[in-house]
């Protein structure tokens, strides 16, 4: 039986405004989820399916409780014995490796930081976390160029000398995960006094994507975890069971909202598929091969499913899906409902939060919409005055903390007072991402605030001219950005990736814009059109709409 009964007062409501108004989550006094949630299981029911992990190279491996409260607390003796105490910042750079489930369960335990990070990271990108975080350990997959990338980052970071650990078959001046794990007897219990963590001590840092510049360090604290109970029971849908996908890197938040806290307290066991290369025929394959209940994937993703042979695929397994990362576009929605029979249930959050708004369990979808509301957050949008918007009128979502700061969203900016400043002004979070809503209480996602393209008096939201774009057969992907123009301020471009079939031609692009010029308002047309072999990304797949900006800006 799952635990989710300890921690919400309800698991059922009978309308979305039942929901918003009475779900209550528990919130235990010192709550450790590696020891309240997973050492829970693992003396209650020692062989629960707590994941399926699997590789390309066919390996693959059931994983229970009881393995997994074995490996972190071997893993916390190995972290203590060297050195690592109660606030260490620890890097992880894992992929998909069974291994770091053990440590960051571990990092639980003992109250270290654990600071997960994608294997992409440049030296640059890797001084810039070492310092800025003060990293004590990294934990990284074994990769030669990686490797030797940390080595010159931690050699011109000051301070003290930063400890390297490879999983396996380290080098000199490394530590070997496997041998450590190998000498360490696994006894361990649950620190007390002032080694015992706090509800508000810091458990994770995330590096936030980037869209709009560096990364900025976004703080967890010890009940982060319990927020994710939305994001599983109410968004996801996940089963007690059951065994639930979400398609992201270790290193990225979004694994934290499908990976591991809130499906396992809701009693669904997580699918990991550790791949190097994404594959979308392969990710269809693992998912009937498995028997995948519940799937989340950013609309990168499903951008590329539904461009497969959907009608050759196995779904009778799959009950439920959602999408989150960014903006779904509404064809995408249309094209995966055909071939499934299953609704596309969008929501929005950010590394600051969980669930922000969503189409959550019970609602009806409007493809599009990201949704209503979380019961967790007071949100609404405003306009630059900070005066509440009008249905339909454009603004900034904004999250009032002013009581109390809501369950699941972030401490702040580690060691940034300023960007604390500019997002957290008179008591309210400002996100600054700019939407509408209309007369039902669903919210319509424009585009960061950054992004919006001021033209001839006009603001344009990049995601309109995407999803008009992404209507037309020959786009696979697209990003929409302003370019300076004398005349106008700014004119629309369009950056597109073309799919399987067709090539780059001044006649398709003259057919795109007047398809759009149908599709949306005529100003809306991207005047400048670009074909690129792939879009410049983010680590968790968001487009870098920045990047584009900046790339015309000297050219």
């Amino acid at each position: 039986m799952s635990m989710l009964k300890q921690f919400v007062n309800r698991t059922e409501f009978a309308s979305y405004e039942d929901f918003r108004d009475h779900l209550e989550i528990r919130v235990p006094e010192n709550f450790n989820f590696a020891y309240d949630v997973v050492d829970v299981y693992a003396a209650r029911e020692p062989a629960r399916r707590a994941m399926v992990w699997c590789n390309d190279e066919g390996a693959e491996k059931i994983v229970t409780f009881a393995d997994l409260k074995a490996g972190s607390d071997r893993a916390a003796q190995v972290f203590q014995r060297l050195g690592i105490r109660k606030g260490d910042a620890v890097l992880l750079i894992m992929k998909g490796r069974l291994e770091f489930w053990h440590v960051l369960l571990g990092l639980h335990k003992l109250g270290a930081i654990g600071v997960p990070a994608t294997h992409m990271l440049t030296e640059h990108d890797l001084e810039y976390r070492f310092e800025r975080a003060s990293i004590r350990l990294v934990v990284t997959v074994p990769d030669e160029a990686l490797e030797k990338a940390i080595d010159i980052a931690a050699a011109k970071t000051a301070g003290p000398p930063i400890l390297k650990m490879c999983l396996h078959g380290a080098k000199a001046g490394w530590l070997d995960f496997a041998a450590e794990m190998a000498a360490a007897d696994g006894r361990w219990t649950r620190p007390t006094g002032a080694a015992a963590t706090q509800n508000a001590d810091t458990m994770l840092i995330y590096f936030s994507s980037g869209t709009t510049g560096q990364p900025k360090m976004v703080v967890h604290d010890f009940t982060y975890p319990l927020g994710h109970v939305v994001t599983a029971k109410f968004w996801q849908n996940v089963r007690d069971g059951g065994l639930h996908y979400t398609v992201a890197d270790t290193g990225w938040a979004k694994s934290a909202w499908g990976k591991l806290y809130g499906q396992w307290i809701a009693g669904s066991a997580v699918f990991v598929h550790d791949y190097e290369k994404f594959s979308p025929t392969k990710t269809l394959e693992v998912c009937a091969k498995y028997g995948v209940t519940t799937f989340c994937a950013p609309p990168t993703v499903y951008r590329f499913l539904i461009k497969e042979d959907l009608s050759k695929c196995d779904f009778s397994s799959l009950k439920y899906a959602v999408v989150a990362g960014e903006p779904l576009n509404p064809e995408v929605y249309e094209q995966f409902k055909k071939a499934t029979g299953l609704r596309l249930m969008e929501a929005y959050g950010q590394t600051e939060m969980t669930v922000g708004v969503g189409n959550f369990v019970g609602m009806e979808p409007k493809p599009g919409s990201m949704g209503k509301p979380s019961p967790l957050y007071r949100m609404y949008l405003v306009r630059p005055d900070g005066t509440p918007c009008d249905a339909g009128e454009q603004g900034e979502i904004v999250v009032p903390q002013d009581r109390c700061r809501a369950l699941g969203m972030f401490k702040g900016y580690h060691r940034d007072p300023e960007g604390n400043k500019r997002c957290m002004r008179g008591g309210v979070y400002h996100t600054g991402d700019v939407a509408w809503q209309d007369e039902d209480g669903y919210l319509w996602y424009v585009g960061r605030d950054d992004d919006l393209i001021k033209s001839s008096g006009y603001r344009i939201g990049p995601f309109e001219v995407e999803s008009a774009l992404m209507e037309h057969p020959a786009v696979m992907e697209c990003a929409v950005t302003g370019v300076p123009d004398p005349e106008r301020g700014q004119i629309v471009k369009a950056t597109i990736v073309l799919a399987k079939g067709y090539a780059a031609s001044e006649e398709l692009a003259h057919e795109l814009q007047n398809h759009v010029k149908k599709a949306t308002a005529p100003y809306k047309y991207p005047r400048l059109i670009e074909f690129v072999k792939e879009l410049p990304k983010t680590i968790s797949g968001k487009i870098r709409r920045v990047e584009i900006r900046q790339k015309d800006k000297k050219s």
